[in-house]
């Protein structure tokens, strides 16, 4: 098996040096994977992204990108490789227009001047948001500031783009748009890490799930399988999915017969039924 794209190795995190947000964390990701990160509020889910994008550092333990451990020395190349769009855009907006604020990362990368403008008018043409590159991005809509907090990192080119709770208090049209993006990212062979609420997103959407609890990863398999599982749903404090509730249902009442099918999607419920 090829050499995981990102490693963390008994990562532990404090906050205040007194309270325990990450403890002992080990976890492989590799290249190209679609990852749910689940759990509820305060199991650790957000403390862990900001340890991998280097925006804080562990209390102990080591992060290790292809295969080289990360330092105080390279950690500006750790956030080479990896981007994160943080849950609410206004936190990490800060330019006076759509153009300087998608300029920003690229700038910092010290890219020649072509360069840094390629990768903005791509980044915005990506995000068809090309049209407000001259307006100030505190005044566009929710969906509008999503879409340029995204193309902030598509523009730095990262390996990995991690998504904190990225549908949260988007309507189901922008919800929708996040979902088609990250069809085009997964497809590009991007690797994604998204933490989210949203079950029913992460069962179709992902093809691995990993459980936080309590600053620990109590699960790390197939979204199917795990939210089959009882007892770490339980412990978790989640719920199943609407989709899988019902396929399983009308196994039970015998009203359909596969029972290896199970859809992640109405398109594929409706080919079952």
């Amino acid at each position: 098996m090829s050499e995981p794209i990102l490693e963390v190795k008994d990562l532990c995190y404090k906050y205040n040096e007194e309270k325990m947000a990450l403890n002992g964390i080990n976890l492989k990701i590799n290249e190209g994977e679609k990852i749910a990160v689940i759990g509820s509020n305060g199991a650790g889910k957000s403390t862990f992204f900001l340890n991998i994008n280097g925006v804080i550092s562990p209390t102990s333990g080591a992060i290790y990108h292809r295969g080289t451990m990360i330092t105080k020395k390279n950690l500006n190349e750790l956030r080479k490789y990896i981007g994160i769009v943080f849950q609410d855009a206004d936190n990490q907006i800060i330019a006076s227009t759509v153009m300087a604020e998608v300029s920003f990362g690229p700038m910092n990368l010290k890219l020649p001047k072509a360069e840094v403008i390629e990768r903005v008018e791509e980044a915005l043409a990506y995000m068809n948001i090309s049209d407000f590159k001259n307006r100030p991005p505190h005044y566009l809509s929710g969906g509008e500031k999503k879409r340029v907090s995204i193309a902030d990192i598509i523009a730095m080119k990262p390996e990995i783009i991690v998504f904190d709770e990225p549908t949260a208090a988007l309507d189901p049209l922008n919800a929708a748009m996040l979902e088609e993006v990250l069809g085009k990212l997964g497809n590009e062979g991007k690797t994604l890490l998204i933490s989210t609420h949203d079950v029913d997103f992460a069962y179709r959407w992902a093809d691995r799930a990993i459980v936080f609890s309590h600053g620990k990863i109590i699960a790390d398999d197939t979204p199917l399988n795990i939210f089959r599982n009882d007892a770490i749903l339980k412990e978790a404090s989640l719920k199943r999915p609407i989709m899988l509730d019902v396929y399983e249902s009308l196994l039970e009442k015998n009203i359909i017969s596969n029972k290896d099918a199970y859809p992640k999607s109405v398109e594929e419920f409706r080919k079952i039924l």
